[in-house]
C-alpha cells in the first residue's frame, strides 16, 4: 500500500504533468497553424479569420511576437471573469449548469476540508489502534478512522462531524437547486419558440386497412385534439437514402478537389485510380470518373426517394405531431391517447437537431427485446470486466512485477521506483482499461433504440456510472481490502472478526483512490484544455484528407463535452469525497484540487453539452410554416430533393372525412354516413 512518500511522488508527477499541459496549451494556442483548433466556433461564425491568410511565410505558421508569450497564462483570469449570463449566451444553459456542478463541489468540500483538518485529523493522528492490530498500514492510515479503537470516546467526534457534514451538504444542494431552477425559468422565459415546444413524437400507431399512416394520424388528432392540432410529419425509413446521400457528398467533395486542382494547372488533367481511396485499380481521368459516379448515385437516390414516397412499407408507424400551442403539445405528451395503453404512445419530441434519425426506423415492438438483450450484455460486461482489471491491478504492484519479471527486482526495490509503482502505476492501469468503455456503452445505447442524441448520452452516462460504481469503487474497496488481508482471514482470526478486519482495512484503500484522482482528476483534467485529440485529428486530416474548404470546416470540429463519460466521473468523485470525508479526511484536499482545476478548465473550453438553440427572430412567424418542415428527415432538405408532404389540418374543415369501411368508431363524417358520433376511442 502507498505511503506518504509514494503519494508525494505521485502528486509531484501529476502536478508537473498538469503544469506542462497548461504551458503547452498556452503556447500552442498562440500559433497560427493551430488557430482553427483552439478557436473553431469563432471561425465557423465568421468573426475570426485565419492568421495564415496574411503575413510572411514564417509568421503564417509560427507566432514570433515574444510579448504574447509573456502573457501566456492570461486565459485563466479571462475565463473566470466571464459573467454567467454571457457564458449562457455564448455556450448555452447546459454548459453553465455543468460548470456550476464543479462550483458546487467546491462549495461542499472546501468547508468540509477545513473542519476535517481542524478536528478529525488531530483526533485520528493521536490514536494508536493500528499499532496493536495485526494488519498492514501506512502513515496515511494513521490519519484515518482506522486508528481509533473500538468504543473509543474519540468516535463521538466522527459521529458529530458526520451529521454536520450531512447538514451542510443538504443545505448547499438546496441553495444550488434554487439557483439553477431560477436560471432555467429565466432562460425559458427569455427564449423564443422552438419546434420541440409544439411537437410530440407519437409511436406505435395502429395499422388501418383503409387509411395510410398519414391519413390515420390526421384523422385521429383532428378528432381527439380538435382545438389544438396543427400539422404532422410521418417518419420515413430513410436510412438507405441517407447512406446514398453520404456517399454522393463524399464523391462531390473529391470532384471539387480535382476541379480546383485542374483550375490551378489547366494543362494537365488530374488522374486517379478507381480502387479504394485511389490506391489501386484502373487509372482514369479523375473529373470524368467522379462526375460519372455522382450521376450514377443521383439516379439511385431518385429511385430510392421515389420508393420512399410511394411504398407504404417505407413509412414507419410513427409521426411528429405539432400543435397550435405549447399547452396543447404538453397535454398530448403527458396523457394516454388510447384505451389501449400500448397504442398511440406519445412523448415530447426532441429538438430537430437532437433527433437520432437512424433509430426512428426501428419497429417499436423490437425495442423491449433490444433493451432486454443489452441489459443482459451490460450485466456480463460489468461483472466480467472485473477479471482483467483485477489481473492488471495485481501486476501493477511490486509483488506482481517481481513474479512476472524477477530480473527487475533490483530496480523496482529502489526507493524512487517503488514509490512510482505504488503511487502511479495502478492508477494508469485502471485508466487504460477505461479508455474504450464510453464507446462501447454508447454503441449499446444506440442498439437499444433511443431516438435522440441527448437520450443516448443520458443512458450511456447511467451505464457508465453504474459500471464505475461496481468496478472502480466497490471492486477496489471491498474486494481489494479483503484480498489484502486474506492471510489474516485464513490463518489468524475467527469468522466473527471478519467484518471488523474488513471495516478496518477499507479506509486503507483511500490511498489507491488518491492516486487515481491525481492521475485522472488532476493531470487528466489539465489535459482536457490542450484538446490533444482534436489537435492531432485536425492536423492529420488537414495534411492527408482535406481537399476543399468544406473538408477544412469539417476537420475544424469545435467538439462537445463528452457528457456520457465526464458526468459519471463527477459523480464518482462526489461519492468518494462523501464516503471518505469522515473516515479518511486526508482524502479531501485531493478532491478540492480536482474541482478547482475542473472549474477553471471547463469554464474556459468552447466545448458544450449542447449548443445554444437557434432563436426564431420573426415575431410574426407563421407557426404552420415554421413547424411543417421542422421534422423532415435531413436527407430531404437538399435543394434538389423533393420533400415528402407534411399533412396539416384544414383551417375551415377540422373534422376530416375518413376512408374507413365502418363508422363504428368514427366521430366525423364518412363516406357511409354524415352523422357526428361520440368521441372516437382507439
Amino acid at each position: 500500500m502507498a505511503s506518504l512518500q509514494d503519494i508525494a511522488l505521485s502528486a509531484f508527477i501529476n502536478i508537473l504533468s498538469a503544469f506542462v499541459f497548461f504551458v503547452a496549451f498556452a503556447i500552442l494556442r498562440l500559433q497560427p497553424f493551430n488557430d482553427r483548433v483552439y478557436f473553431p466556433k469563432w471561425h465557423l461564425k465568421g468573426i475570426r479569420s485565419s492568421p495564415r491568410h496574411s503575413g510572411k511565410s514564417v509568421t503564417k505558421f509560427v507566432n514570433l511576437d515574444w510579448r504574447t508569450y509573456l502573457r501566456f497564462l492570461n486565459w485563466m483570469p479571462a475565463a473566470l471573469r466571464m459573467p454567467e449570463p454571457e457564458l449562457i449566451d455564448h455556450a448555452g444553459l447546459d454548459s453553465a449548469v455543468y460548470i456550476r456542478i464543479y462550483l458546487l463541489g467546491l462549495k461542499i468540500f472546501v468547508p468540509l476540508t477545513v473542519l476535517a483538518f481542524g478536528i478529525l485529523v488531530p483526533v485520528n493522528w493521536t490514536g494508536d489502534t493500528l499499532e496493536h492490530l495485526d494488519v498492514e498500514f501506512s502513515d496515511i492510515d494513521k490519519l484515518s478512522i482506522s486508528n481509533i479503537a473500538k468504543e473509543s470516546k474519540r468516535l463521538w467526534a466522527h459521529l458529530v462531524m458526520a451529521y454536520i457534514f450531512t447538514f451542510w451538504i443538504y443545505y448547499t444542494l438546496y441553495k444550488e437547486y434554487k439557483i439553477i431552477a431560477a436560471m432555467r425559468l429565466h432562460f425559458l422565459a427569455s427564449e423564443n419558440r422552438r419546434p420541440d415546444q409544439f411537437t410530440v413524437l407519437v409511436r406505435n400507431i395502429p395499422p388501418d386497412p383503409d387509411e395510410s399512416v398519414s391519413e390515420h394520424v390526421e384523422h385521429f388528432f383532428s378528432v381527439n385534439h380538435h382545438d389544438h392540432y396543427l400539422t404532422h410529419q410521418v417518419v420515413y425509413n430513410a436510412n438507405n437514402l441517407a447512406k446514398l446521400v453520404d456517399r454522393r457528398n463524399n464523391l462531390q467533395n473529391w470532384l471539387v478537389y480535382y476541379e480546383n486542382k485542374n483550375t490551378r494547372n489547366p494543362d494537365k488533367r488530374p488522374r486517379t485510380k478507381t480502387g479504394f481511396l485511389g490506391l489501386w485499380g484502373e487509372t482514369v481521368d479523375a473529373i470524368d470518373y467522379y462526375t460519372a459516379e455522382i450521376e450514377k448515385l443521383l439516379k439511385e437516390e431518385a429511385t430510392e426517394r421515389e420508393r420512399l414516397v410511394i411504398d407504404p412499407k417505407a413509412i414507419m408507424p410513427a409521426a411528429f405531431v405539432s400543435f397550435r400551442s405549447r399547452w396543447g403539445a404538453a397535454v398530448c405528451a403527458q396523457t394516454q391517447q388510447s384505451s389501449n395503453p400500448t397504442l398511440w404512445l406519445s412523448e415530447w419530441a426532441p429538438e430537430p437537431r437532437d433527433v437520432y434519425w437512424s433509430n426512428l426506423a426501428i419497429p417499436f415492438v423490437e425495442l423491449t427485446m433490444r433493451r432486454l438483450i443489452m441489459a443482459v450484455a451490460f450485466f456480463f460486461l460489468t461483472f466480467f470486466f472485473m477479471i482483467p482489471i483485477a489481473f492488471v491491478q495485481s501486476l501493477a504492484n511490486i509483488e506482481g512485477i517481481e513474479k512476472v519479471a524477477p530480473f527487475l527486482k533490483p530496480l523496482i526495490e529502489k526507493e524512487v521506483v517503488s514509490s512510482f509503482i505504488k503511487g502511479f502505476l495502478s492508477g494508469i492501469a485502471l485508466k487504460i482499461f477505461m479508455i474504450f468503455l464510453p464507446t462501447i456503452l454508447m454503441t449499446m445505447s444506440k442498439i437499444e433504440g433511443y431516438v435522440s442524441i441527448s437520450a443516448l448520452e443520458r443512458k450511456s452516462a447511467a451505464k457508465y456510472h453504474l459500471f464505475i460504481l461496481v468496478n472502480v469503487f466497490l471492486a477496489n474497496v471491498i474486494a481489494g481490502a479483503a484480498f489484502e488481508q486474506l492471510n489474516t482471514f485464513v490463518n489468524k482470526e475467527t469468522p466473527n472478526k471478519y467484518p471488523v478486519i474488513v471495516g478496518t482495512a477499507i479506509p486503507a484503500k483511500a490511498t489507491f483512490f488518491i492516486t487515481y484522482i491525481m492521475l485522472d482528476g488532476w493531470a487528466g483534467v489539465a489535459s482536457e484544455i490542450l484538446r490533444l485529440k482534436p489537435l492531432i485529428i485536425y492536423h492529420l486530416r488537414n495534411t492527408f484528407l482535406v481537399k476543399t474548404e468544406q473538408d477544412r470546416e469539417q476537420a475544424m470540429d469545435p467538439g462537445s463535452l463528452d457528457f456520457a463519460s465526464s458526468e459519471p466521473r463527477i459523480q464518482l468523485y462526489f461519492l468518494l469525497g462523501l464516503v471518505y470525508s469522515v473516515v479518511t479526511p486526508i482524502f479531501l484536499p485531493f478532491i478540492v484540487v480536482f474541482f478547482s482545476l475542473s472549474y477553471v478548465v471547463f469554464r474556459h473550453q468552447d466545448a458544450v453539452v449542447k449548443d445554444t438553440l437557434e432563436r426564431a427572430t420573426d415575431p410574426n412567424l407563421n407557426l404552420r410554416s415554421y413547424l411543417q418542415d421542422a421534422y423532415v428527415h435531413p436527407v430531404f432538405h437538399s435543394k434538389d430533393t423533393e420533400q415528402p408532404v407534411a399533412i396539416d389540418e384544414e383551417e375551415n374543415n377540422p373534422l376530416v372525412p375518413t376512408k374507413r369501411n365502418s363508422n363504428r368508431s368514427t366521430p366525423g363524417g364518412s363516406k357511409y354516413g354524415s352523422e357526428v358520433g361520440s368521441e372516437t376511442e382507439y
